[in-house]
């Protein structure tokens, strides 16, 4: 497939960018800064800034679907859509976050005491971003959120799923690589198993 990813530059966009090329596919790695692109075979680098929709959109043009890795404080659910809408490209995958999880009924992980306040203003704003894109009907979306911790680590090669529902391992941690991630990720864009909802990926 040739696909887009907006945020290609960052931790997971460029993990993601290079699990796609190692299976195969053709990107375009999008990023304000298009010269932390991976540099590599079947990767085409290009400087946009997702908060400029009108000039992004003609970089994701012809592309058979767009993965945003993009942090949620930094832009908003609208300009992401926009850009997409406006490129003609029908699909789009979204890196997520946990906050929205629930750790049980009623209650989201960032309702718990003792969330971090640091990470409060990027897990609101991705909250808001689910918020928003749960109302799209005229793209093919999935919105795909990790476990609690999200950072580098081994490709293991294995996850599993849940919708809406914080997974935690035998010893009651919720997270996953972010080279996992990006299989799950990858994995998802290749057999297309989930539209217009969110699911959930962790150890």
């Amino acid at each position: 497939m040739k696909i887009a990813v907006i945020g290609a530059s960052g931790r997971q966009g460029s993990r993601i960018v290079n699990e796609a090329v190692d299976r195969g596919h053709t990107v375009t790695g999008i990023a304000r800064n298009a010269d932390k692109v991976p540099s590599r075979a079947g990767v085409t680098a290009k400087a946009g800034d997702i908060n400029d929709p009108g000039s992004v959109a003609q970089l994701l043009k012809g592309h058979d679907a767009v993965i945003s890795s993009v942090r949620f404080a930094q832009t908003n659910a609208a300009n992401v859509l926009s850009a997409v809408k406006q490129s003609g490209v029908k699909r789009l995958l979204v890196v997520g976050g946990a906050s929205s999880l629930e750790v049980s009924p009623g209650v989201r992980l960032i309702d718990t005491p003792g969330f971090p306040e640091a990470a409060r203003p990027e897990a609101q704003a991705g909250i808001e971003f689910l918020d928003a894109i749960r109302n799209e009907r005229e793209l093919d979306w999935v919105f795909v959120s990790p476990g609690a911790l999200l950072q580098p680590g081994e490709r293991l090669g294995r996850y599993r799923l849940e919708r809406d529902t914080l997974l935690k391992d035998e010893n009651g941690k919720s997270g996953i690589s972010m080279e996992d991630f990006a299989i799950a990720m990858i994995d998802e864009l290749e057999n297309h198993k989930h539209s217009r909802t969110r699911f959930h990926v962790a150890y």
